[in-house]
């Protein structure tokens, strides 16, 4: 445990989540343009993915920056390794990596 409880929170999530998503909004309603491409890629794949609002709080929205050294939102983690950001992701859609990515690291998709 960390004496910043939002950077518990993360490690959290992404130590029992197979794959998580630090986004604007939620996977049912994004609330900016990277996010929801981000959720629709992980849509068409076909994996299941948990959802963190970075909007709803504060604490995990400065933490997650900090806690990947990445600037921006959204941030995707697979397995507890962080992927990217969207225009990452997107790159790894369209090249077949994130499918060989979800592959090697055995997360089940419907794709």
């Amino acid at each position: 445990m960390s004496d910043n409880p939002a950077i518990d929170a993360i490690k959290k999530d992404i130590t029992e989540n197979d794959v998580v998503l630090f986004m604007k909004g939620t996977p049912m309603f994004p609330q900016c343009g990277f996010s929801a491409t981000v959720v629709q890629v992980l849509s068409q794949a076909g994996v299941k993915f948990k959802g963190v609002n970075v909007l709803a709080d504060d604490g995990v929205r400065n933490s997650i920056k900090e806690f990947t050294n990445w600037p921006t939102i959204p941030q995707l983690y697979v397995k507890g390794e962080f992927v990217g950001g969207c225009d990452i992701v997107r790159e790894m859609a369209q090249s077949g990596e994130l499918e060989q990515l979800f592959k090697d690291k055995a997360v089940a998709t419907a794709a």
